[in-house]
């Protein structure tokens, strides 16, 4: 099970703040041609981040953001639309996602499987609730079917599962690393 530090989630949850903050959408701060974190720090703060308070506070973060684009120009107003509120149970499944890998994870590869399941389930309902509800709630779609929602999901998921992947695998890196890290510094000073 991974339990942070109070001080190393707080860390933990500033650097995703930043993530989100320079990836998402096109404001006066994003990183241009950087993908997306907003899945990937969703699922990571569940993994990390032990307050509840978290989510609401990234999700009002993310609506921000979104507000800011609209009012700079970089996003279509026709991305803000009821739909907008199937967000909500979107992120929520992955930050639920990364609460149960969080309960799952051990110290060694054989977590991988565990990793890799709970990012494919949290990231399937994500698409779900945020393509789906978009195709059947912001009435921009004349016409609605479950085959049109799986042309969505075949047009869109596989792109978004690669990003969530990149950047969930740099955080198990970087993860990986501070607990090497704390674990040389521990015997070093034994010494």
């Amino acid at each position: 099970m991974i339990k942070l530090a109070q001080r190393d989630q707080m860390v933990v949850g500033l650097g995703l703040i930043l993530m989100m903050a320079l990836t998402r959408g096109q404001h006066f701060a994003s990183v241009d041609h950087l993908p997306s974190a907003s899945w990937a720090v969703f699922f990571l703060a569940g993994v990390f981040l032990r307050p509840l308070w978290a989510f609401p506070l990234l999700f009002l973060e993310s609506v921000l953001l979104d507000i800011s684009s609209l009012g700079l120009g970089g996003a279509a107003s026709h991305c803000i639309t009821q739909a907008y509120a199937m967000l909500v149970p979107a992120y929520a499944s992955l930050w639920y996602a990364g609460r149960m890998y969080a309960r799952l994870h051990v110290d060694s590869l054989k977590t991988l499987g565990s990793l890799l399941g709970c990012l494919l389930v949290g990231a399937f309902v994500c698409n779900l609730f945020s393509s789906g509800g978009y195709y059947y709630l912001s009435g921009n779609f004349e016409t609605t079917s479950l085959a049109g929602l799986w042309g969505r999901i075949e047009q869109y998921f596989p792109a978004k599962l690669w990003t969530l992947l990149g950047y969930t695998g740099m955080a198990a890196m970087l993860y990986t690393l501070s607990r090497q890290f704390k674990t040389w510094k521990e015997i070093n000073s034994h010494e």
